[in-house]
Parts: C-alpha cells; structure tokens; sequence
C-alpha cells in the first residue's frame, strides 16, 4: 500500500513538472536584439541582449498575434516616463521602477494582429533605461513591421525635448513635465512615417548652455552621460537633419554674470562673426557625417525669433556662407510669452515644417 502511495505521489509530480515545463516553453520570449524589434533613436546594444535607452523620442517596437505584452525594464533612477502605444493610437503612460522587473503593457486584446510601442516621454537626465526584451503569452506569434523608408533627426533644446508641452511651465525636477511624443519633432516624423532621433537637451546651447555641455560637446555622443561613447553615425543615416538651437544662447549672451558665460566667452559677449562662424562649423560638422542629407536650419518659437532678433539673420548668413543648396532655413511663428510652447504650439510648429519639407524636399 506504501508503495502505491508512493507511486501515486510521483506521478503526480511528474505531470505537475510538465505542465508547469510545457507552460514556461510556451511563453515567447523576445530578446532586445531581436531583429523583430523596431527601434528609433540612438540605442546602447549591451551584452547578453540588453537595449540601453538614453535619448528622448527613442523607441521600441514589435508587431504580434496575440492578446497580451509585456517588457521586462530596468531604470537606473526611477525618474523616466514612457508611452504605451497599442496600436498606433490607443496611449498609455509608464513610470519605470529601479528593479528589474516584467511590465504589462497591453493585455486582454481583442485575438488577431496588434502593435506596441514602448517611446521614452523624457530626457536623458533622467537616467539610463535598460530593456530586457518582450515577453508574449502562450500561442502568440511575432511579426515582422512595414521597415521605414525614411529618417529624420533632430538636435535640439528643451523645445525639441518637449518640455513643459502639457504644463507649460517647466519644471526641471519634474519629469512628468517632458513629453517628447507631442513636440513638434515627434509629430513630424509620425507624419512622414520615418524613422526618428531625437539629440536634445533642456537648456543646451550651441556656444554657451545653462549647464555645462553645449551641442558641439554631446553631439556625436551614444551616450550622452559619457563623452567617450561614440555614436557611428553610418550606423542610421537620415534624409533630413533638422537643427533647432541658438535659443539659450540668445539668453545667456545677455547675462554676462553667469558662470557659463565666464566658462566660454570671459568677459566679452561673442561678436556676429563669432556667432556666424560657430554656427557655420556646426552645420558643417554634420554635414561631413551626412554628405547626402537635407539640412534644415530652423529657429523658435520662443523669444529667439520675436521681431526685431538678430538671431534668424545670423542663422541665415551662417548657411549663405556654406554655399550648399541643400541646406535650408525655416523659422517658426513666435508664441509672444515666456513659456515653452504648448501641445497647441507645437503641433502648429509641425504644420510649418511639415510644408516646409514638402515644398522643397524630394524624397
């Protein structure tokens, strides 16, 4: 009788083990270098398969059969914010913890074809984020995403980060303040179907910055925190890069007290030739990476462009200067307040260069 007990209790294990065996063998996992996985923006590929996510705008993104996702995320801070977006158009909002851990992000979906996309809402201030991969219930099935034929990339300041797009004032401190998705960069590339990068940071300028880096330091970077990592830049190549600075530096060349502007220019704000020639060798600089890009040098909303700025001229002499007819300028309405614009603002900002581009660029 103890023998059959015995027996009794084995076989029970033994088919509680595969069951439980089978269950986990039918969970699909995807890893971050999956090549079924759509990414935007500049991402750290770090071994065994983690994706490092630094940039606003950048994304992920995976097409499936199936009725739920979920991500298995690390933040290094706790800080970042993403949008959850199933199906290209049904959006939720993701605070990452510090813990490795799964996230669901779509479940209970109808059976059939789904999208979602995981895109970072804030700045790379707020920290690295590590993803680990997808993980798909049982009988899921992945699928391969439409490759996008085009790419725009952006360099940019708060304005291009989308700053205080929701609540108009910015914050610093407050990452919920940051939504990328609705600048006027974000909404561009979306209208194009393109691939984006977004290489923005609040308050950087290109010859002088409210901190401490300015474009020419940080631009070619990966990642940011790091000025050893460099980004290859044969790696994505865009169609067109869209240059949107000079905003803080309007600013900061008035304040001759501040620490940033002792750090670059001593004690004599920098002349038109200067200007001209620092914002020339930027754009040249980007142009020896893309000798085949469309360039478009652009300015505003804020008080940078209001009337009466020398800005936009300086802008336009340092492109002149290039002799390059496929480097252009645009500049944007000015908004007339303090504030950085807001959804309205900058979906209007969109308008004006998504014309822009389809006038005078063929692609």
């Amino acid at each position: 009788m103890k023998i059959k007990y015995h027996n009794y209790l084995l076989l029970i294990f033994t088919v509680l083990s595969f069951v439980n065996s089978y269950s986990q063998k039918s969970i699909i996992n995807v890893d971050a270098d999956d090549a079924f996985i759509q990414y935007d923006g500049r991402i750290g590929m770090k071994d065994p398969g983690v994706a490092e996510i630094y940039w606003p705008g950048s994304s992920c993104k995976i097409k499936f059969a199936g009725t739920e996702l979920k991500a298995i995320l690390k933040d290094q801070r706790g800080h970042n914010y993403y949008n959850v977006i199933v199906d290209d158009n049904n959006i939720h909002v993701l605070k990452l913890d510090t813990p490795k851990k799964e996230y669901t992000l779509a479940s209970n979906l109808n059976q059939g074809e789904h999208t979602v996309e995981l895109f970072r809402r804030t700045g790379w201030t707020s920290g690295i984020t590590g993803f680990y991969g997808f993980e798909l219930s049982p009988g899921s099935k992945i699928l391969e995403l439409p490759a996008k034929k085009r790419m725009i990339e952006f360099y940019g300041n708060s304005i291009t980060a989308g700053a205080a797009v929701e609540s108009y004032v910015y914050a610093p401190e407050d990452t919920t303040d940051e939504n990328n998705y609705l600048s006027y960069a974000a909404i561009t590339a979306r209208h194009f179907n393109a691939k984006y990068s977004c290489i923005a940071l609040s308050g950087i300028g290109l010859m002088v910055s409210w901190g401490s880096l300015i474009m020419p330091d940080m631009y070619n970077r990966l990642n940011p925190n790091d000025s050893t990592s460099n980004w290859n830049f044969s790696k994505a190549t865009p169609d067109v890069v869209v240059i949107n600075l000079l905003q803080n530096d309007n600013a900061l060349v008035n304040i001759p007290d501040h620490p940033q502007f002792k750090r670059r220019f001593g004690n004599k704000a920098p002349t038109e030739d200067f200007i001209i020639s620092s914002y020339r060798q930027f754009v040249q600089g980007i142009r020896n990476q893309y000798p085949h890009a469309n360039i478009i040098c652009v300015l505003g909303s804020m008080d940078a462009v209001k009337p009466s700025s020398p800005w936009p001229g300086y802008i336009e002499k340092a492109v002149a200067s290039l002799n390059d007819k496929e480097v252009f300028t645009h500049f944007f309405s000015y908004i007339n307040r303090t504030e950085h614009p807001n959804v309205t603002e900058h979906t209007q900002m969109a308008e004006s260069l998504i014309g822009f581009i389809e006038e005078h660029i063929k692609w």
